[in-house]
């Protein structure tokens, strides 16, 4: 033994020496997390007796990260030790482990270390239950959980809830931000029968809307539909415009998604046949041929136009040889916008009655932002797409030059989301209507979702409203998507591990906007570390397959995005006409990184993608 540690100690020189400041560091950090403890002993004495040892796990992880790790970390690679890089949900563990360790190579004796907050193996096995118990069971080929937000025409449409649940879907998501409780029922009807048709556990989220930072009505535009057919660079048409004929008093919908919907009486509708010629004198007086190509079982019939032409309600439609003409039903009118571009002004005002899009002006709903914005705030619209900075403000109106548009010109339309990063307003992310919609939350959800949370006092709104309602098994989402909700999650996750059932969702959408979008790859890491320490589930959220979902075609980048919602433990597809293919897709992908990645760890399952020159590849 003397040999091997005299060789030991000529060949290292000094690293002894090394591995002796590398346990005192070490013991520094132990001592750190011991302060972090006393610091956090309400809240860790306030939380579910099941969470308590993930409450003192979080308080030890937001002690380390409270210095600059990277130096040891280099240190104990150096000598094939743990760089800590994988600790989140067993701090205290690791760092006794890699102290231990170090121990016996200085005095080559092994001594365990001694008990800590949560043990190696136990971070999984914590992560793992709350997961299943707050988002259902683990689906067969892959750790990650699915969630859709269904569309409206869930309430109505059986079918297509259950082929999303056979596609692949294990919860779904109901926003209380659309619809009513009646069409909320019919979509919780429609998942658990499509559970019990399919054996597959699908649970059921409901998003509360929170406080609506939105803009204003503007006023109606024409009703009027345009027709235009297809045509290449040089104006010639390659497809000619279609529209969908459907009886006014029974409509039918369209045989393909997005395509133009025009109401007629159902007793003309119903003498018309395939091959007929339709006539109208559109609204700019222009004479229009539209051939009907195909009558869908009286229906509806398909017409097209190889010109363009605009029909408003009341256009007169003839057939060509026959008198049998008829009129075109209520249209509804055109949604209008405020055409902005860099360096325009545009007043945001308290006053919420409908304008003209040549206004200068839009409402704001939420009179608080005028309480409290001041010149010079940033103010982003619509996702963000459209960016502008205060340079006046008064009681009821905030006057803002437009920074950041399309040169050629954004469209801004009511109802768009408006971010104000810079300003602190003092809203409760419960609203009334919230409080209203809980009744029915309580009735049929699984999970609630909390939109806008900031604050403590907003979680600990929410879990009395749910007290009073005797909602005790309905577990919680927070969904982070403010600049001052990412500042305060150590302080919102303990708070809200007073109740068992939590999770996390990173709204990715609002998130970028208010901390900027190069900030947001570098906040969702630091999101999933964080409820990696507290052993909580986090549902990946906003955008994901967006492209695939709506257009039925993905985007390179897109399919990426998706394989690095692995790391999630639900990743939340949003609605589109394909939604069903996209669901297909990130089943596939996720299956497929399953046996890759676990949270930041690289799995090692043996390779089929390369193969010796001389054997034939699976690819080909």
């Amino acid at each position: 033994m003397s040999e091997h540690r005299d060789s030991r100690v000529a060949a290292g020189g000094d690293t002894e020496a090394e591995w002796a400041r590398l346990v005192e560091h070490l013991d520094q950090l132990l001592e750190r997390l011991a302060h972090a403890e006393t610091q956090w002993s309400e809240r860790i004495d306030a939380a579910a007796p099941t969470y308590r040892p993930s409450v003192r796990n979080l308080a030890h992880y937001w002690a380390i990260r409270g210095v600059d790790l990277r130096g040891v970390q280099h240190r104990l690679a150096n000598f094939g030790l743990s760089s800590l890089g994988r600790s989140e949900s067993h701090v205290e563990a690791s760092l006794r482990r890699v102290r231990a360790a170090l121990l016996a190579m200085l005095d080559e004796s092994w001594c365990p270390p001694a008990p800590s907050a949560v043990d190696a193996d136990q971070g999984w096995e914590l992560l793992a239950s709350r997961t299943a118990a707050l988002l259902g069971p683990t689906p067969a080929t892959r750790e990650t959980r699915i969630m859709v937000t269904l569309p409206s025409e869930a309430a109505t449409d059986a079918d297509l809830v259950e082929r999303l649940v056979r596609r692949g879907m294990d919860v779904a998501r109901i926003n209380c931000a659309h619809d009513d409780p009646a069409a909320w029922r019919a979509m919780a009807e429609h998942v658990h029968a499509a559970s019990a048709a399919t054996g597959r556990s699908c649970r059921i989220a409901m998003d509360l809307a929170g406080p609506k930072l939105r803009t204003g009505p503007l006023t109606p535009g024409p009703a009027v539909v345009k027709l235009r057919p297809h045509r290449d660079a040089f104006g010639h048409v390659v497809a000619p415009a279609r529209a969908w004929f459907t009886a006014a008093d029974g409509p039918a919908p369209a045989p393909e998604p997005g395509m133009t919907v025009v109401t007629v009486s159902g007793e003309w509708l119903a003498r018309r046949q395939a091959g007929e010629v339709l006539t109208v004198r559109d609204t700019r007086g222009a004479t229009r041929s539209l051939p009907v190509a195909d009558v869908v079982d009286r229906h509806g019939a398909l017409v097209c136009s190889d010109r363009t032409a605009y029909l408003g309600t009341g256009t007169v439609v003839r057939v060509d040889g026959v008198d049998d003409p008829t009129e075109i039903g209520a249209l509804p009118p055109r949604e209008q916008y405020l055409m902005l571009r860099p360096g325009d002004t545009v007043s945001v005002v308290e006053d919420c009655a409908p304008v003209p899009p040549d206004a200068g002006r839009i409402g704001c709903t939420l009179p608080d932002v005028f309480i409290h914005a001041r010149v010079g705030q940033r103010v982003f619209f619509d996702d963000g797409r459209i960016g502008a900075t205060i340079v006046a403000a008064t009681s009821d109106a905030l006057q803002v030059r437009i920074d950041r548009a399309a040169q050629t010109g954004s469209k801004l339309r009511s109802g768009k989301g408006i971010n104000l990063p810079d300003t602190q307003l003092p809203v409760s992310a419960l609203t009334a209507k919230d409080v209203r919609d809980l009744t029915t939350v309580v009735d049929i959800a699984d999970v609630v979702e909390m939109s806008f949370v900031q604050e403590p006092a907003d979680v600990r709104a929410l879990h009395d409203a749910l007290d009073r309602l005797d909602g005790h098994g309905v577990g919680v989402v927070l969904k982070i998507e403010t600049r001052r909700a990412f500042e305060q999650l150590p302080e919102l996750l303990a708070e809200a591990m007073r109740r068992p059932l939590l999770g996390v969702m990173i709204a990715r959408g609002d998130l970028a906007v208010e901390a900027g979008y190069e900030r947001l790859a570098e906040l969702q890491e630091e999101i999933l570390w964080l409820c990696e320490a507290a052993h909580l589930p986090v549902i990946w959220a906003t955008q994901v397959l967006e492209q695939l979902a709506k257009s039925g075609l993905p985007s390179r980048a897109e399919i990426s995005d998706a394989a690095l919602g692995e790391r999630a433990e639900c990743v939340m597809l949003n609605k589109g006409a394909h939604v069903e293919d996209a669901v297909v897709v990130l089943d596939d992908i996720l299956s497929r990184m399953a046996e890759h990645h676990r949270k930041k760890n690289a799995l090692l399952p043996q390779l089929h993608s390369w193969y010796p020159l001389n054997a034939q590849n699976p690819l080909k």
